[in-house]
């Protein structure tokens, strides 16, 4: 066998609402025997306004993990599927390995997810965890507790699992129209397994606690009625049986809620025995549900008071969100997702244009640049320069002096992943100037992005022209310099660089 790595090609990411079984998690990674992780990714889940105080606190326990690059993001309260994509987009890792805030990884935990790192074939695109759930002790489990541990069989569920980034970025990772922590892991691993590869069972292990909660969370559950509503839409009728989803009730449920309803409509229209009917066969629905989900289970006073009156109000709350999740997704179309890379041109479109600008103290951003670059960079979306400087060829400038410029917008405007300067002359004949695509196809390849999931963005027509004949999207930003015939031939054409990051951040590129 071949000696450990001294760092996994990974990065560890880990959504959290800020519960305290992070501490425990995270107590775990110091613990556990093995290579560290390149990078270890916690992100703050909670709500806008109070993501400040609570990423602070989550600050404080992301510390002594022995990896150089922890980090705690905050993706403002915007659901489970947007703190992980956050996560990948800000790992730059082969491999991106998710964890559940409340789970407690074993102590060889990431000595095992090396050895299933390393043994992963080429066509290998992910590799899950297994997941285990303890169950009570002296006493039959709670229907909360058996819900719990079905997690142990689930497939593909992120509370362990890795992917290869790449194969996150070629679906556009998790689909953010699932707002709960619930088919979202399903719906991405359906997708990249549509795109090719395999997902393969690894060895490392995890212990998932039954998390306490109260009476009415399986109440609560039947929102994801509207997930599965989704979860049709998108994978067809057959859904279930290509991602092991157990089919649950949901018939059952529509057809004691039309019971109970028609019970209602008929002994106010003043048909009782037809009432009666209905009612009748709405109780034996309603007293099979509760038998169902008692008889398993503890017995106890608590626990058969809490199945009686949850199993009245469970039927009607599943046919409501069954019915919300088909009106709000009845055209529900795939998940495209972020861009993996923006790309800029610099002058006109960054900053002002000042020709053949060899001076950093005439560098000016354009209106509201900075504040667009940041709103990428919060969804952790890669952001990257191509810029024609013919000046250089002219002998006007000289490339110390673009390089002095650049790092005075860099200063201003933020970092940037990659730049990509064409230093030749009009007449140079070379194959970087734009419209020729190589300075764009060399910034996809340098950051290893597929071209299908880039966007340039630019003010005049061979920014475009250069993005067409790369394969990328091209986002035309005009501007006095701008000619007519120029906007007249853009795909796309929108005012100003808010207009640009509008249109990514709503998928719309």
């Amino acid at each position: 066998m071949s000696e450990a790595p001294t760092q996994l090609p990974t990065s560890v990411v880990i959504p959290t609402v800020g519960r305290p079984s992070l501490r425990v998690l995270l107590d775990g990674l110091r613990r556990a025997s093995g290579p560290r992780p390149a990078a270890i990714l916690v992100v703050d889940d909670g709500a806008e306004s109070t993501a400040s105080g609570g990423s602070a606190d989550i600050g404080r326990q992301v510390t002594d993990l022995g990896v150089p690059d922890t980090r705690v993001l905050s993706s403002g309260g915007r659901g489970p599927a947007a703190a992980r994509n956050l996560g990948w987009r800000s790992a730059r890792t082969e491999w991106v390995s998710f964890l559940d805030d409340d789970v407690v990884p074993d102590d060889d935990w990431l000595l095992r997810l090396a050895e299933d790192l390393r043994d992963a074939a080429a066509d290998t695109v992910g590799s899950q965890g297994r997941v285990r759930v303890p169950t009570p002790a002296g006493r039959r489990p709670t229907d909360w507790e058996r819900s719990t541990a079905g997690l142990a069989d689930a497939r593909w569920i992120t509370a362990d699992m890795s992917y290869r980034r790449s194969a996150l970025a070629a679906v556009g990772g998790f689909d953010e129209r699932f707002r709960r922590a619930f088919r979202e892991d399903a719906d991405v691993a359906l997708r990249v397994l549509g795109s090719g590869g395999r997902i393969v069972a690894g060895h490392r292990g995890i212990t998932h606690p039954v998390r306490p909660a109260d009476g009415w969370v399986s109440l609560r559950q039947q929102a994801g009625n509207a997930d599965d509503a989704l979860m049709r839409r998108l994978h067809g009728p057959h859904w279930r049986e290509r991602a092991a989803a157990p089919r649950g009730r949901r018939r059952r449920h529509l057809a004691v809620t039309a019971a109970g309803l028609s019970a209602l409509v008929l002994a106010a229209s003043g048909r009782r025995r037809s009432a009666g009917v209905a009612a009748s066969a709405w109780l034996a629905g309603t007293v099979e549900f509760a038998a169902a989900r008692i008889l398993p289970g503890p017995r106890d006073r608590t626990e058969v008071r809490r199945m009686v009156l949850t199993s009245i109000a469970i039927p009607p709350a599943a046919a409501w969100h069954s019915a919300l999740g088909w009106c709000r997704h009845r055209f529900a179309g795939p998940w495209r997702g972020l861009p993996d890379l923006v790309l800029f041109d610099r002058d006109g479109t960054l900053v002002y244009d000042v020709p053949y600008n060899g001076d950093p103290e005439q560098v000016q951003p354009v209106p509201g640049a900075r504040k667009a670059l940041d709103r990428l960079r919060a969804h952790g979306v890669r952001l990257g320069v191509v810029s024609n400087q013919s000046g250089v060829g002219t002998g006007r400038i000289t490339m110390a002096e673009v390089a002095d410029v650049n790092s005075r917008i860099e200063e201003l405007l933020g970092p940037f992943e990659t730049w990509q300067i064409c230093p030749h002359a009009p007449d140079d004949d070379c194959s970087c100037r734009k419209p020729a695509p190589e300075m764009v196809t060399q910034a996809c390849g340098e950051l290893a992005v597929d071209p299908s999931r880039a966007v340039l963005v630019g003010d005049i027509g061979r920014d475009v022209d250069a993005a067409e004949a790369a394969g990328v999207v091209g986002i035309l930003v005009p501007t006095p310099a701008t000619r007519r015939s120029e906007v007249l031939a853009a795909a796309t054409v929108v005012a100003d660089l808010d207009g640009a990051v509008d249109r990514v951040l709503e998928g719309a590129w």
